[in-house]
């Protein structure tokens, strides 16, 4: 079992989880983070730290594509492991639904 990143995370990007990661697998979009699942070593701290509850464990059902996504995103965009300020907008982002299909880039962030 590894944990991915959600769509719940676009253009909310809250950065809380990067802090408490043991392991450092979590890797910068332009508006988006993705775990490295071959990195996480599943100790499920990030999860309770997302307040976009973006964070899932990829055992629940229907996670496939975002594992796919995590995986692939991983090796192109830079490692974080310094939390960030979430976007000005991130708290009116939060809960909106088909974000993928509205505003997903596959744009590398900055990292540190």
């Amino acid at each position: 079992m590894t944990y991915v990143v959600t769509d719940a995370c676009i253009r909310c990007k809250y950065m809380d989880c990067v802090e408490v990661c043991p392991v450092d697998c979590f890797y910068e979009g332009e508006n988006m983070l993705v775990i490295n699942p071959s990195e996480c070593i599943d100790c499920g701290v990030c999860e309770p730290e997302c307040p976009a509850e973006a964070i899932l464990p990829d055992t629940d059902a229907g996670l496939e594509q975002w594992l796919e996504l995590n995986t692939k995103f991983s090796a192109e965009w830079p490692n974080i492991t310094t939390k960030k300020d979430a976007p000005e907008d991130a708290d009116a982002m939060k809960g909106i639904e088909g974000k993928f299909e509205k505003f997903f880039s596959p744009e590398p962030g900055e990292g540190d």
